[in-house]
């Protein structure tokens, strides 16, 4: 909760696009490629976010995630790489030399994944063509060309590097030996995925010219995740969200590495349990702001918020324009308003909460009124919700609601959305933080500053 001012107001922040002027002076895109399998260059590549990475490569994690919050993310050319930090592929720990052998491990781990389930459902290893989808049969002549470009670079390494391969390797063949496939479930995924993958936007320049081939890398990482993963597998709707991730780190290793660290800790939201748990969040955060408009979507059922669903799941991608979907995704992903800002702010206040003016010997542990549940993501939703409130309100059923959001699809404004969301966040923690006080400390008196105080404890991450 850095960004509040000791004026107890939200924080201006300008969040141009850190892309803009580069997009502008590249007239000419260059032509799309089929992503490479690995992006070793990368691994010594340093970011030049000002604090962000010392002289040996290590990243101040704290820095990269307050960065992009406050400056909307960062410009597409250190986007790849900053990404490969924010969700996990490498630790930020880690050193440039370290992060050059780690690559080497994660590249073949994840050859031998892909070989182990190939060689066990060997009927999947290439993508069923009914031959009536010309873009599609050109996708599989780019994406073979690639393979056979790949094993030629194989081919022509040096004797010492095909040693230390073959090492990892053995070591990888040693980790996944005892791993077994459900061979019924992952041919129904891979059927799902087969379905989906030619669906995903090809409208977008990433997938076009010789980049067609990138459906097939992005099919056999989906595959690759459902096989390693058969308590998840895969949900329609993964397609999307790993694309993502492959138009920008453009890697096939780098992508799946950085999505499997992603859907630990979202893989829920791909479930039953998941999606109703986002919903009744929505919910219950749009009661606390705005209960008129609350109780008219739920005046028959919850079904009326099912729509929320998508636009959490995938971060907005279809509500706003491509760039700045990215750039939100990036945003939301950094956690920013989700963790505690320093270990010693919760060291601080609690030394405060020892002293005489807060209550002491309490029989009972104070009630928290903060539903640290709410994410910043749950506020996005909600300013969006808020802002189009008149539109709501004229919706009488479900297929009403569902014809207005569609309706929105890249006609947000990324700007004025965040510029609102943290707005409501600001005074929903406000509201609750003097809640809390004046619920349980009205027998001491309190400074001014001990409000941010309260504020910076309530909002934790669980």
């Amino acid at each position: 909760m850095e960004d509040l001012h000791s004026n107890g107001k939200p924080p201006v922040t300008v969040r141009e696009d850190p892309g803009s002027m580069s997009r502008q002076q590249a007239e000419i895109p260059p032509r799309r490629r089929v992503a490479a399998v690995s992006a070793a260059a990368l691994s010594a590549s340093r970011l030049t976010l000002p604090g962000v990475m010392d002289a040996e490569g290590r990243v101040d994690e704290s820095r990269l995630r307050m960065h992009i919050f406050k400056n909307g993310g960062v410009s597409p050319s250190e986007r790849g790489l900053a990404w490969r930090f924010l969700f996990g592929m490498y630790p930020c720990s880690s050193t440039a030399l370290e992060r050059s052998l780690l690559r080497e491990q994660l590249l073949v781990r994840y050859q031998v994944m892909k070989r182990k389930w190939q060689q066990c459902l060997p009927s999947a290893v290439r993508m069923q063509l009914n031959g009536t989808d010309a873009e599609l049969l050109a996708a599989v002549r780019y994406f073979d060309q690639r393979e056979a470009q790949t094993q030629q670079q194989d081919q022509d390494q040096s004797e010492e590097v095909k040693d230390r391969l073959a090492f990892l390797e053995l070591q990888a063949q040693i980790l996944f030996e005892r791993i077994t496939f459900d061979l019924e479930e992952l041919r129904e995924a891979t059927r799902i995925i087969d379905k989906d993958v030619p669906r995903t936007s090809r409208d977008l320049s990433f997938y076009q010219d010789e980049g067609l081939g990138n459906l097939l890398v992005l099919r056999d990482i989906l595959i690759t995740y459902a096989a390693f993963h058969p308590e998840v597998s895969y949900a329609q709707g993964m397609n999307d969200l790993c694309s993502r991730f492959l138009e920008v780190l453009d890697s096939e290793v780098d992508t799946f590495w950085s999505f499997s660290s992603y859907m630990e800790k979202f893989s829920r939201d791909f479930m039953a349990d998941g999606l109703h748990r986002k919903i009744e969040l929505e919910a219950a955060l749009l009661k606390e702001l705005d209960p008129p408009l609350y109780a008219h979507l739920v005046k028959d059922n919850m079904e009326s918020f099912t729509f929320c669903h998508r636009w959490l799941l995938l971060g907005f991608q279809r509500e706003f324009e491509h760039s700045d979907a990215l750039r939100l995704f990036e945003i939301l992903s950094c956690d920013h308003l989700e963790l505690i800002s320093q270990q010693v702010d919760r060291a601080r206040y609690q030394e405060r909460l020892d002293q005489k003016h807060y209550i002491e010997d309490r029989s009972e542990s104070p009630r928290q009124t903060f539903n640290t549940d709410f994410t910043f993501e749950l506020f996005i939703c909600a300013a969006i919700l808020l802002d189009n409130r008149e539109s709501l309100l004229r919706c009488q059923d479900d297929v009403q609601l569902i014809q207005f959001t569609s309706s929105l699809q890249g006609k947000l404004d990324l700007n004025s959305t965040l510029e609102k969301a943290e707005s409501h966040f600001y005074n929903y923690c406000k509201r609750c933080a003097w809640d809390y006080m004046n619920g349980h400390c009205r027998e001491n008196s309190s400074k001014p500053e001990d409000f941010f105080y309260q504020l910076r404890s309530l909002f934790v991450l669980k």
